[in-house]
């Protein structure tokens, strides 16, 4: 690889006015070194780029940058402007212009050597000698950190880039350390000469543990202003005598900080201005959500704040427990752990087509009875004065909504298995899984294919020359062709035989089978309160609308009925017996009266997240008695989701409340039973009233 810069990419005096001369000034550089390929094309992903977010920083620097196809090595062209140049930073013009060009493929070695630089950019030192440097030889030298090319240019000391980051550090370690060792000798020294050791060795009481902060920062090219956000934080959380773990989430990837670190911190900072990836990692926790560029221009203030509310007890959502076959597990420890994380990426996406497209042809039987199907186009035929054209209006687009939901389960499932390229031979095995009629099912076995393709595709190396088209030509192509040859011709058929199957054996389930398959769902909805379980059970009854039955509507009726159990029962039980709860649990019974009769499971994670051994058993009994009784009865429902809201499109609506009220009634008896068989702790007394300030613990 050629070095990062050289001299002929070097301009101390930059004569351009505007930052788009001067980007065309430095790329013009780069392209006549051979670095860029076509200078028109490289400068409309610069100017791309610059119109997502300015890349002015304060301190006077520009650091306009992209990855671009028309590159052909990482490069870094760097211009001194005398008058300044505006770049959008908040402190006034830029008088040092770094233009930082990567590969659309670049790997991660390039864009490591990329990240530091940015680092180096944070530094005073490192700086202060680019605006004195009177060659171009000495300032490539300075930005690439070679020492001995430095030496060469002039006599001036140390190189800047390599030491910089390291002089301040090593210092403070040193005056940190000169104290610790004088003190150590002072101890030894009376000792040696006094049998009775004086009290300064031994009694000196342990520093409290310093506070921790864990950091994400992102940007969306993720070259420069990630790197330089983390730089920031560090340095802030140094000054401030605050613990900042970082992790980066670039362009190169992004290493997963440690599970136990990110447990044990105090404090949360997302600096970003992409999507935080695997963000559920840390919630629960005081966190401060702001962009990239907030992170390396006030990081002292961000650092303060989220202090301030680890202080006030604010904290982001809370994390829903873990199943307990969650627990412990670390990201990527085995094939399960992995293939359950990649089944509910898809399901997760899936949800909200699921809730717009059901509860709008809710609506529309509503409005127009379940003949309304059979409506023409309103695209044809729409009279605004007749409520079944507005019904038809409403199924035809709640239609359409859900004629997305397994193309969107196979894209997601294949994302969350391998990012962005996953996504577009996802989509294709999703929609072909439809047309063979393979159903749910089949969305779901063309997600993993489709997945499992694309991470076999990024596995094979390739010339330099060919990374900037393979993910915008290359694996879309292959994989989707792939995917659409297994889906047609291999797996499809025995698929869409197999949902089939599935379909019948729903329609035809009728007495103790149905009530046993109701008992099933029941305890699956209130095990893990919409945890992977949970979302299984739920998924399993989407699944059966799309091509409706009578088997199949019950089970959406069983599974929707148990799912209110949970938070409804803890509901009920802060009221009928509030002096087993906290204070504040209490005050979350309130809030789970609207969350039940919502049909939001996760209603009730505050309670078993406090109490898992006597919450979680007792919500698996109610739903168990609740998923019973709805099939017995005999209840439908084509709606997905809506709770008691939707209760009047429910076949058998009487029978469908009373087994939500048995379930309900059952789990609240349990969870009183259990929590009032439980012997209060001697330094914390049952309290003798319901609004008695100290409460009884709530942990197990």
């Amino acid at each position: 690889m050629s070095e990062l810069i050289t001299a002929e990419l070097v301009d101390l005096d930059l004569s351009a006015d505007t930052k788009e001369a001067a980007a065309r000034s430095l790329a013009e550089r780069m392209t006549a070194s051979g670095r860029v390929t076509d200078l028109e094309g490289f400068l409309a992903d610069v100017a791309a780029r610059e119109a997502q977010m300015p890349t002015g920083l304060d301190g006077g620097i520009g650091i306009p940058h992209c990855r671009s196809e028309h590159v052909t090595e990482p490069t870094l062209a760097f211009g001194r402007s005398a008058a300044g140049i505006d770049f959008g930073a908040p402190d006034g013009p830029a008088d040092l212009i770094f233009l930082i060009a990567a590969p659309a493929g670049g790997d991660a070695d390039h864009l490591s050597i990329l990240s530091t630089l940015a680092r180096h950019l944070m530094d005073e030192t490192f700086t202060g000698a680019l605006r004195t440097a009177t060659a171009p030889e000495r300032t490539a030298a300075l930005i690439r950190g070679d020492e001995a090319g430095a030496a060469a240019a002039d006599a001036e000391p140390e190189p800047v880039v390599a030491e910089s980051g390291a002089e301040p550090e090593s210092s403070a370690a040193e005056s940190g350390a000169e104290p610790e060792s004088s003190a150590a000798e002072s101890g030894a020294e009376p000792g040696a000469e006094e049998p009775a050791p004086s009290a300064p060795v031994a009694t000196p009481p342990s520093a409290p543990a310093p506070f921790r902060i864990i950091a994400i920062t992102s940007c969306p090219t993720g070259i420069a202003h990630t790197y330089m956000a983390a730089e920031s934080l560090e340095k802030a959380g140094q000054a401030a005598g605050v613990e900042v773990f970082v992790e980066t989430q670039g362009s190169a990837g992004f290493q997963r900080l440690d599970p136990q670190l990110v447990a044990d911190a105090d404090g949360v900072i997302f600096a970003h201005d992409v999507e935080v990836r695997e963000k559920e990692r840390f919630a629960g926790k005081p966190t401060v959500d702001v962009g990239v560029k907030a992170g390396i221009n006030r990081p002292a203030e961000l650092i303060a704040e989220v202090r301030q509310k680890a202080a006030l007890g604010e904290t982001s959502a809370p994390a829903r427990p873990a199943a307990p076959m969650d627990k412990g597990a670390d990201t990527g420890d085995n094939f399960a752990t992995r293939l359950r994380k990649w089944l509910m990426t898809g399901v997760s996406y899936v949800v909200p087509f699921v809730a717009a497209g059901g509860l709008l042809i809710a609506l529309a039987f509503a409005l127009g009875g379940y003949t309304i199907n059979k409506a023409p186009s309103v695209a044809e035929h729409f009279l605004w004065t007749e409520s079944a054209s507005w019904a038809a209006l409403l199924f035809q687009i709640g239609s359409v909504a859900f004629g997305f939901l397994v193309p969107v389960l196979a894209g997601f499932i294949a994302y969350g298995m391998a990012d962005r390229p996953g996504l577009v031979p996802g989509f294709v095995g999703g929609a072909i899984a439809l047309t063979v009629n393979a159903g749910f099912l089949g969305g779901l076995i063309a997600g993993l294919i489709a997945g499992a393709v694309v991470m076999a595709i990024q596995r094979v190396r390739v010339p330099p020359v060919l990374r900037g088209i393979m993910p915008v030509v290359v694996i879309p192509l292959i994989s989707s062709a792939l995917v659409g040859f297994l889906m047609f011709l291999v797996v499809g058929t025995p698929i869409a035989a197999l949902q089939k199957g599935l379909t019948d054996w729903l329609s035809g389930l009728t007495g103790a089978n149905a009530i046993i398959l109701g008992v099933l769902l029941g305890l699956m909805m209130c095990f893990d309160l919409g945890g992977p379980l949970n979302k299984v059970a739920y998924a399993f009854a989407v699944g059966g609308l799309a091509n409706p039955n009578e088997g199949s509507l019950k089970v959406m009726a069983a599974v929707m009925a148990a799912g209110m159990v949970p938070p409804l029962a803890m509901a009920l039980a802060t009221t009928v017996r509030g002096r087993l709860f906290t204070k504040a649990e209490r005050e979350n019974g309130k809030a789970a009266w609207v969350l039940g009769a919502s049909f939001i499971t996760e209603g009730a994670i505050p309670f078993a997240a406090a109490d898992p051994l006597r919450v979680i058993p007792s919500a698996m009994a109610g739903g168990a008695v609740t998923g019973a009784l709805s099939m017995a009865f005999g209840c439908t429902l084509r709606a997905p989701h809506g709770g008691i809201f939707v209760v009047p499109l429910i076949g058998q609506p009487l029978l469908y409340l009373l087994a939500i009220a048995a379930g309900t009634g059952v789990s609240t008896a349990l969870v009183v039973l259990l929590k009032g068989l439980r012997k209060p702790s001697p330094n914390h007394p049952a309290p003798a009233r319901a609004d008695t300030a100290n409460e009884v613990p709530a942990a197990a």
